[in-house]
Parts: C-alpha cells; structure tokens; sequence
C-alpha cells in the first residue's frame, strides 16, 4: 500500500548507514528516532546514483536489496539525507558521488580518551551500547572481524583487541592449505566433538573452542576490572557466537547482551545531538 498524494511525504527521517567489511547496514530515522533496519550487499555505484530516484521506502529498499518492503511503505523525500559510517575506504569513496550524504567522523562521537585510528563502526557500538542499555560496557562485534572494546563508567574508553573473525578463520584454512576444506559458519549448528575424528570436525572443533576460550577470557578480564558492566554482542556471526557460549557456558551466557543494531543504536545519539 502506497499514499496516494505526495503531501504525505515525510521530511523528518534519515537514512544511517553502516559500511561493513562484508554488507551494507541500513537503519531508517524517523523523528531521529531508529524506525526499520535491513542489510544488502555493497552497491555499484550506479545503483547508489539511482536513491534519489526513489519515491517510497519500498523503492529504496528493493533497489539496495532486490526485495520488496511488505508493509505499508511511506513516500520520503529525494534525495534522502544519507549519515555514513564506514570502515572500508573504498566504499566510503563510493558514496562521496551522492548528493546528500555526511559521512561520521569520531568528533561526533562523545567518548574520552579515543584514539584517531579507532574504527568509527566501533566508537559507535560503544556509543549506542552506552545510551541503550549504559557504562560500564565491553562490546564485541563478531563480523568479519572480531573486535572487544570497552568503555568505563565515565565513557572513557579503556581499549581493546581485533582478531579475525570465526568466518575469515575457516576461510584462511580453506584458502591457505593444500588439503584442508573451505568450510562456512552456515556449517555450524552446535558445538562439534572437542575431539574429533574427522578433519571437517576437526577444524571445526579448533576453531571454535579456542575462539570461545578467547573471548569467555577477555569477558572474564573485563569483568574483573568492571564486575558490574554490560557485556554487549554486535555483528553477523553474533548470534551463533553468544549460542555457542551459552551451551559452553550458561552462566557466562545470561550476561550477555544480544543487539544486532548497537552501531545504528549509535548512530541515533548522534543524529539526536545534530
């Protein structure tokens, strides 16, 4: 369903977008308030010229997803406002051709103590873990990279770790041995054998328990400096991580906090400080 009279078109919304490593993050801001959100791949830049062209959120989202919006879709005005977080440099030039777009820089974001070379993507998940649920906080974000990042009580932020990710793992024993197969995080459903007799098992197993045993370590690091922060788990492979923990570890598992929106969450605190 679509209104009929363009007087009903909204003025008050942007867009956020989050530039992965691996997808595009979309998050519609009405009032400046957080409203829908949907992922697509990244886009040529034909296709980014081609926004402005679209006259509902159906429109927008079938261009960037090749599915359509099946709830009523509002008309929105042309050329959406586009606020931008990348960390993928060639990406972000991509966007620069579009009309109306801002790209956030960490001088927006009201954390202490950051470092010029922090990743916007984790400035803001600290950011919207912070304003969402509140400090002290860790944040993991288990994406193509599997990053910690913590943050006091005061905002101030205390550091953190990158490592690659449970997908990149698989793929770099995949890609870089002589026998070993390319296996897929849609491979795993449940914790495999921690000894196993197989080599798919196997690889599955390694990479995995240590995987787990690292992070069930920097949570058990952080709590012992902040015993009452918020432990918030961010990105795509997020879900099947926190799982996992929770049937190594269900203790472990009731402190986690799952919210695959944390940098949009972010995005909302700066959109509401504009």
């Amino acid at each position: 369903m679509k209104p009929n009279s363009r007087s009903e078109v909204r003025d008050d919304f942007v867009l956020g977008l989050v530039v992965g490593n691996s997808r595009l993050h979309w998050g519609l801001f009405f009032g400046k308030k957080l409203y829908f959100t949907w992922d697509s791949r990244h886009l040529p830049e034909d296709v980014i010229l081609q926004i402005p062209q679209c006259q509902t959120l159906d429109e927008l989202i079938t261009l960037t997803t090749r599915f359509s919006f099946p709830s009523y879709s509002p008309p929105i005005y042309s050329p959406p406002p586009i606020f931008l977080a990348s960390v993928v440099p060639q990406e972000t030039q991509k966007w620069l051709s579009y009309s109306n777009i801002q790209v956030i820089t960490l001088n927006q974001i009201p954390l202490k103590e950051t470092y010029p070379t922090l990743g916007i993507d984790r400035a803001l998940a600290l950011l919207g873990t912070g304003k969402k649920y509140g400090f002290p906080a860790l944040v993991i974000d288990a994406g193509t990279a599997l990053n910690f990042t913590g943050v006091n009580e005061n905002g101030c932020l205390v550091g953190g770790a990158i490592l690659p990710g449970l997908g990149l793992q698989l793929v770099s024993l995949g890609e870089n041995t002589g026998q070993l197969p390319l296996l897929t995080t849609e491979e795993i459903l449940n914790l495999p054998p921690r000894f196993a007799l197989q080599t798919k098992t196997a690889i599955l197993s390694g990479v995995i328990y240590t995987l787990l045993a690292g992070i069930q370590d920097f949570i058990d690091h952080w709590l012992s400096l902040f015993p009452h922060s918020y432990i918030a788990v961010t990105g795509g492979d997020g879900t099947l991580l926190t799982d996992l923990l929770i049937q190594l570890s269900p203790s472990l598992g009731k402190r986690l906090i799952l919210d695959s929106h944390l940098i949009l969450w972010g995005i909302e605190e700066v959109l509401s400080n504009t």
